[in-house]
């Protein structure tokens, strides 16, 4: 099956590799020598598709200060076409609409199909709702993706962390209704909402009648005191816990992905976790080379954690 049929299937599983584009205004040798070291990387893992993630300013979000400066990359699209090209693997290309109109959102639409041949787009929203008084919403963006002469198959984030009651799960139900096919998590370091977010939205599409969409569970690789400190910052749950037994290991990455590991059974074992087709995103955001490396290894620890559960 092609990325889209198994993204769509309620069957089976998913398994993705999620990168960021190079720095914007790098050399094209230098986006290529990226490109290629990532094709290396990956070459030998049983993917299905790659993730090109859409980075944007959070810094509104959050009053604590930023621990990496932020960089802004190439177009995701100019990224997921290479990379595509490369891997001979499907592109999953996010897209955060940020202040854009419906205007300009369906003209990003048309050029994303003519001139980039991408099919599947991941829409993100605002980080904060702060002045955006007259930009498009989120669920206007998923109406006009739907409705595209393109036929794209849309995804979104699934943001565990926000769900207080069963505001998240609600909102997964919304974006169904509105187009979307599939969710990618943001990284999980605490498996508790994550499993209260699963068997919320699992309930909710059975009283609501419907098939549950895919969810694509993201885990990453932490093993320095700054990815830590960025991982907290962009609102990903660690447990004090978590966070002491990493950073004060012996070896803090390998430590990271025995967690991820054991996170990821500890979901897998809630009763209803059979029900839902889910699939994995193995994040590679990191510049350090230690963590670059254990992406590899974390993602055949985590693949056969699924395998031998489905």
């Amino acid at each position: 099956m092609s990325l889209a049929e198994r993204l769509r299937s309620t069957s089976g599983t998913v398994l993705l590799y999620g990168t960021t584009p190079p720095r914007e205004g790098a050399p094209e040798d230098t986006v290529h020598f990226a490109a290629g070291k990532l094709e290396e990387r990956i070459r030998g893992l049983p993917l299905d598709g790659i993730v090109v993630y859409d980075l944007q300013d959070e810094s509104v979000r959050t009053s604590v200060p930023r621990p990496f400066p932020f960089s802004r990359t190439i177009d995701p699209r100019a990224y997921s076409t290479l990379l595509a090209t490369l891997t001979g693997k499907s592109a999953v290309c996010y897209k955060c609409i940020g202040q854009m109109d419906v205007a300009g959102w369906d003209d990003w639409l048309t050029r994303t199909s003519a001139d980039f041949g991408l099919r599947l787009i991941s829409i993100v929203g605002r980080p904060s709702s702060r002045g955006a008084a007259h930009a498009m919403s989120l669920t206007r963006a998923f109406d006009v993706a739907a409705a595209h002469p393109a036929r794209f198959q849309l995804g979104a984030v699934a943001i565990a962390e926000r769900h207080s009651g069963a505001d998240e799960s609600r909102r997964m139900l919304e974006k169904i209704a509105h187009g979307c096919a599939f969710f990618v998590s943001q990284a999980v370091y605490d498996p508790e909402p994550t499993i209260r977010l699963l068997t919320n939205y699992l309930r909710g599409c059975r009283e609501s009648g419907i098939a549950p969409r895919r969810v694509v569970l993201t885990f990453s690789p932490c093993g320095r005191d700054k990815t830590m400190a960025f991982i907290k910052w962009l609102g990903i749950s660690v447990p004090v816990e978590t966070e002491r037994a990493i950073l004060s290991a012996s070896r803090p990455v390998a430590k990271s992905i025995e967690i991820c590991r054991e996170n990821l059974l500890r979901i897998l074992d809630q009763d209803d976790a059979g029900a839902l087709p889910l699939g994995l995103n193995i994040e590679s955001v990191s510049i350090n080379r230690e963590e670059i490396d254990a992406s590899v290894d974390l993602f055949h620890a985590l693949a056969e954690v699924l395998r031998r559960a489905r």
